[in-house]
């Protein structure tokens, strides 16, 4: 378990002190989510993830956010060529030309299959009978990198075209969002 200042015992994931990281732990990481926007900003924030640190991407959050239109979807599966340069030459978020390519994509795979309000939400959910899957973890080495539910819903989001949606990713996504509650025993936010 880590403690900060505060006093209050945090997941043991969460070993750097840093205040974005805190709140993110105390306020975000865990909760239920239902928001689309949201759900939609996670997906490609964990995939822009891939290889890096959480704490490297969420220091970028905000220059993701401005990059990409406020992770609107409509806009974002218009961009073009130009934009696909504008991106990369951002350096409020990681320049990685895959990861750039596959936002685009999955924004446009989102609008082919989740063009109906509430059906993302539901369909992410759906791997969860939406109701979060609550978890006992004391430990580091208690986290699994995937599950049997992050495997079917990554095998479920690729046949529908999204990319940088592997089962790890998709599990990262789970958790941020709620859809599995992986506060550790002794969290002050464990149980909640």
């Amino acid at each position: 378990m880590t403690t900060f200042p505060d006093s209050r015992p945090r997941c043991p994931w969460l070993t750097v002190p840093d205040p974005l990281y805190v709140a993110y732990h105390d306020e975000e990481w865990g909760t239920p989510c239902h928001d689309e926007r949201q759900l939609f900003e996670m997906l490609i924030l964990e995939g822009a993830q891939a290889g890096l640190s959480w704490l490297t991407v969420l220091r970028r959050r905000e220059g993701y956010r401005r990059a990409f239109d406020q992770f609107d979807v409509a806009k974002i599966a218009r961009y073009a060529d130009a934009d696909v340069a504008r991106l990369l030459a951002d350096p409020g978020i990681i320049r990685n030309r895959a990861k750039v390519a596959a936002t685009i994509d999955n924004a446009r795979a989102y609008l082919e299959h989740f063009a109906a309000p509430g059906s993302f939400d539901r369909f992410l959910w759906s791997f969860v009978d939406g109701v979060p899957k609550k978890n006992r973890f004391h430990e580091m080495r208690d986290y699994p990198a995937q599950t049997a539910e992050s495997r079917a819903l990554s095998k479920a989001l690729q046949k529908k075209g999204f990319r940088f949606v592997g089962p790890t990713i998709v599990y990262a996504l789970m958790q941020a969002t709620g859809l599995v509650d992986d506060h550790a025993v002794g969290c002050w936010r464990h149980g909640e």
